[in-house]
């Protein structure tokens, strides 16, 4: 099995259970050897788009097969066995404007 090295910035294909069943998420942190936990901290990705400030908007990149979202306000954090496959990678314009959309959400 190959190995699975998620890193900021790339959009993974999850498993996130029985209730939200597979979907795209962000990869926001990824463990480290010295962390305590081998946790991906993860945004999903929506095709249902609000308009809020807890969505930056990514349009339809050509690995996505509709136009998306990233929902910052879905922070969740997963054990790096539920990542599936990769599906793509934000531009580093998209990702800042994700980091921009977190520090807002957070109060950073």
């Amino acid at each position: 099995m190959a190995r699975i090295d998620p890193q900021p910035g790339e959009v993974w294909f999850a498993d996130l259970g029985m209730i939200q069943k597979c979907r795209p998420i962000l990869v926001l942190a990824a463990p480290r050897n010295e962390d305590a936990r081998a946790l991906v901290v993860v945004a999903p990705l929506t095709s249902q788009i609000r308009g809020t400030r807890g969505e930056v908007y990514l349009g339809r990149p050509r690995w996505l097969p509709k136009e998306s979202a990233v929902n910052v306000q879905g922070l969740a954090s997963l054990d790096g066995s539920k990542l599936i496959r990769r599906m793509g990678t934000l531009t580093a314009t998209q990702y800042d404007a994700v980091k921009i959309a977190l520090r807002d959400l957070l109060g950073l």
